[in-house]
């Protein structure tokens, strides 16, 4: 676990069972994971979109007497603030582009431990043939991770569509040998997803996860879960890191199969002979 405000929140929220209402405060935490020590009960509940009463139950149940307990303990651990911390300000959009630097920083401080990703790497390399799910909004990410995977396993087969087919396909991957699905889940969380998750472990297949939170709803339903935050300071969220957390992914699965690069320079071969790119 990284040594870092977010790391050290997640791992506070460790081993603890929340509600809904309370996963959504604790992700709003992460996310302001500097800022956190400092805010009032009000102000946390604001920024998380839930009431005042529920942060207070939401730090009894972390085990503190209530809020003030919890933002004491929270100073108490926080490192000081960097000299001229909290003053880039700018225009709405350039707020959203720093909020997703954040991200990614804090992205940076969770893989400072390689082990999860190691091990999912594993995972993936080892699934013949290797399930990647995303709906809705994850369906890009999901896309966008089979498309380059293929390139260097074997056998990758892409679940972007929801729909009673989507159980049909899992179980034809089961009976080919797969062994690990992949999943993209993003805010807002359809429910076809946990379903689909749910079908998968029971089917026998490990699930890693890449979600927004450790306290996603899919964490319930995840062997290995890898979160990396999406930015929300648009009409529209964005997801920087999810993606570079999925060619983190990439890399590692790649690292574990033996003839990824002879099949990569057997595509530049093809490629070049069929002039596929412009360059």
């Amino acid at each position: 676990m990284s040594d870092s405000p977010a790391g050290r929140l997640q791992a506070l929220f460790e081993g603890h069972r929340l509600t809904p209402t309370q996963r959504r405060i604790a992700h709003c935490m992460v996310r302001r994971a500097a800022d956190v020590p400092f805010l009032s009960s009000v102000e946390l509940a604001e920024l998380a979109g839930v009431s005042q009463p529920s942060v207070t139950r939401f730090a009894v149940a972390l085990g503190f007497d209530g809020y003030p307990a919890l933002r004491k303990h929270l100073r108490e651990v926080a490192p000081p603030e960097p000299d001229g911390a909290g003053g880039e300000q700018g225009n709405e959009y350039q707020q959203a582009v720093l909020a997703e630097i954040e991200n990614l920083r804090h992205l940076a401080g969770l893989l400072a431990d390689p082990g999860p990703v190691e091990r999912a790497g594993r995972l993936l390399a080892s699934s013949r043939p290797l399930l990647v799910l995303g709906l809705r909004a994850a369906s890009s990410q999901a896309r966008g991770f089979a498309y380059f995977a293929a390139k260097v396993h074997p056998d990758v087969r892409l679940l972007d569509e929801g729909g009673s087919m989507l159980t049909d396909r899992v179980d034809a991957a089961v009976r080919a040998g797969a062994t690990a699905l992949l999943c993209f889940a993003l805010p807002r969380h359809p429910r076809e997803v946990v379903e689909a998750l749910e079908y998968a472990r029971a089917a026998g297949l490990t699930v890693v996860a890449v979600a927004d939170s450790a306290f996603a709803p899919v964490a319930a339903h995840s062997d290995l879960l890898i979160p990396a935050a999406v930015g929300t300071g648009l009409a529209f969220d964005t997801a920087c890191a999810p993606m570079m957390l999925g060619r983190v992914l990439l890399e590692a699965m790649a690292d574990e199969l033996p003839d990824a690069q002879a099949r990569l320079e057997e595509f530049d071969t093809k490629a070049a002979a069929r002039g596929l790119f412009v360059e």
